[in-house]
């Protein structure tokens, strides 16, 4: 366990602004972050908030550290590597760039009770059922980067998003939860979220200046 947290200790965060897309837009496609990964092979970069701000929430709505976790468009988040340390440790980790994902597979190298998976979220090669918890920290963001109203967002946004919810949907296990995190308004996002098959509870997480969301789609028994 020490040398896990060392590990991860010496990661080096992302400040490099350019990597940043020259429109938002661009957050929505494979080949941004291929080349954004490549850039940043020896960094990590974390969206909305870092699992020390969410340990308490992941251990509300988490049954135990043995359920079996799908982390959704990973990139290089050090959240699988913190939640290993913490004893989450059976983690399958999925994302559509093969640039970070055999970079986070070498990076934890040590971490071997934890897999990593070249995987489109939109189409998954997982098991119906087969999951405990689903968590999405930024994946489903951007994709609904949009140059559209976001009271109306375009047809092909909305089917990016319907794709990756069913997918969470399909392969989530009865009793299971689907958690995102976002600092996207219940206003403009519910719609997204809804399925016959599962209650939707929002919490806020709140640091004194910028309001984030965490919202929780537990599947009915």
């Amino acid at each position: 366990m020490q040398q896990e947290n060392e590990e991860s200790a010496h990661i080096k965060a992302s400040t490099d602004l350019a990597v940043l897309p020259t429109n938002n837009t661009e957050y929505g496609t494979k080949d941004y972050w291929q080349k954004r990964y490549a850039q940043e092979a020896d960094s990590s970069f974390d969206w909305f908030k870092t699992y020390k701000d969410l340990d308490q929430l992941f251990s509300k709505y988490i049954a135990g550290k043995g359920a079996r976790i799908l982390m959704l468009g990973c990139g290089n988040s050090t959240l699988s590597e913190d939640m290993y340390s913490a004893g989450y440790q059976n983690i399958v980790n999925v994302d559509y760039s093969d640039v970070v994902i055999e970079c986070m597979r070498q990076r934890t190298r040590h971490m071997d009770k934890m897999t990593w998976e070249v995987m489109d979220v939109r189409e998954m090669h997982l098991d119906d059922g087969s999951i405990d918890v689903a968590v999405d920290k930024g994946t489903l963001d951007a994709l609904m980067c949009d140059k559209g109203n976001v009271w109306e967002p375009s047809a092909e946004l909305c089917e990016n998003v319907r794709r990756e919810v069913n997918e969470v949907d399909r392969v989530l296990a009865p009793g299971g939860r689907f958690i995102w995190i976002t600092f996207g308004q219940p206003h403009f996002h519910m719609r997204h979220l809804q399925r016959d098959s599962w209650d939707v509870a929002v919490e806020r997480l709140n640091d004194g200046g910028f309001e984030y969301f965490f919202y929780v789609m537990s599947k009915r028994v």
